[in-house]
């Protein structure tokens, strides 16, 4: 007699995981247009702009050429060589081939990482708000994610003494963001040494320092990395950056990271039992993009700041809304504390920053992510990777939602 058959069941080390919630208000948003509702959708990280002409044509070309087969599993010599060269160019560090790593996006660079150096129980510090996934990947790694909490009157910023604070003999990482998603706060020097000073004082933590907003920085603000200003900490930083934001390759999925040899190999060991290398188009895209010309970078951050400048204008136009100008990325992360307690029409309290959105999106057909899920509320974190049209109409429907509330 055959055994009756078993339910699913997950892994644990996914059990606390779901998908993101920044995902599944895309998805309503989504479906609420095909629905026919005029809903416009501020809550994805990706530029509306288009891949540049001669990154898409040098794929093209790659294609024709027939280079369609596998290649190194972390990156080809030449897409190594371009990264090299931006690191060189652009911020002043030098790397061996065999001190970079490309991957299938940033993400899954970071992601190696954690894999190859967390057992069960290690910490990794995160300076909160912080993107979602940063958490989730450590908990799928087995590690255990140390929030520490940046608050707005310090620009959003890790406090340097909050950081030591935080370090204990199980600490490995610190992760940091700037430009930040999802505050854009960015750190300059002065920001940024009395943290590396603290790194210094403690071996055993290393750093990884997500630059993937680093052309998206603005008001003539210069961008630094730790390993440029702190040569001593570049033995245990790794420096990850990518195509998706500078060059709007979000879907190509090419990112790369520059770091010791040893930690370069481990996550290699990692990346050859799972994706292997990247598509070999992309890469050839990739080099296009990080060996050519540079000039649309600059057009392409003053329309940013252009359209930063009209939302932060916008939102502190209305009563109850409280939004800190950022200095870099495309998003705004606006406080909407005035705004908890109120009612809205049907009689609906508004309790959190997650009731606001729901109403913004279920009534007034704006879809934003509430800053719960960026682990500090209540604030609402709005992407102003859209057009000038959208986002003066995007407000407009906030203003009208919030005079709506009794």
């Amino acid at each position: 007699m055959a055994s009756p058959a078993t339910g699913f069941r997950s892994a644990r080390r996914i059990s606390a995981i779901g998908v993101s919630e920044i995902l599944k208000i895309g998805a309503i948003a989504n479906r609420l247009k095909r629905e026919g509702r005029p809903v416009i959708l501020l809550g994805a990280g990706e530029p509306d702009f288009d891949t540049p002409d001669h990154v898409k044509a040098a794929a093209e070309q790659a294609i024709r050429a027939g280079q369609t087969k596998y290649t190194i599993l972390d990156g080809s010599p030449e897409l190594k060589t371009a990264i090299a060269e931006k690191f060189r160019r652009d911020n002043g560090l030098d790397y061996a081939a065999n001190e970079i790593t490309a991957g299938t996006g940033a993400k899954q660079v970071i992601h190696n990482a954690f894999m190859a150096t967390l057992d069960p129980g290690d910490e990794v510090i995160l300076a909160a708000p912080y993107w979602t996934s940063y958490a989730d990947m450590v908990l799928i790694a087995d590690g255990t994610p140390v929030n520490v909490t940046c608050t707005e009157a310090n620009g959003f910023r890790l406090d340097a003494a909050d950081f030591e604070r935080a370090i204990t003999p199980r600490t490995r990482w610190l992760l940091l963001n700037s430009p930040s998603n999802p505050t854009g706060s960015a750190y300059s020097e002065a920001h940024l040494r009395p943290i590396l000073e603290v790194l210094k004082r403690h071996p055993h933590v290393w750093l990884i320092a997500d630059d993937i907003y680093e052309h998206l920085i603005y008001d003539d603000m210069p961008f630094v990395t730790a390993a440029q200003l702190e040569p001593s900490l570049k033995s245990r930083t790794l420096t990850v950056n990518g195509v998706s934001k500078a060059y709007a390759m979000t879907g190509w999925r090419v990112g790369y990271g520059g770091g010791p040899r040893e930690l370069i190999s481990a996550m290699a060991v990692v990346q050859s039992q799972s994706t292997t290398n990247p598509s070999s188009i992309s890469q050839a895209a990739a080099i296009a993009a990080l060996s050519g010309p540079q000039d649309g970078l600059i057009e392409r951050r003053r329309a940013f700041q252009r359209r930063r400048d009209l939302v932060v204008d916008a939102l502190n136009a209305i009563d109850g809304i409280v939004c800190r100008r950022p200095e870099g990325a495309f998003y705004t992360y606006a406080s909407c504390a005035g705004l908890l307690g109120r009612k809205t029409p049907d009689g609906t309290i508004i309790n959190s920053d997650s009731d606001f959105c729901r109403y913004l999106l279920e009534r007034h057909d704006v879809a934003v992510v509430p800053g719960s899920c960026f682990g500090l509320a209540p604030y609402i974190r709005l992407s102003y990777a859209a057009s000038e049209q959208n986002l003066s109409e995007a407000t407009r429907r906030i203003a009208n939602a919030c005079k709506e509330l009794s």
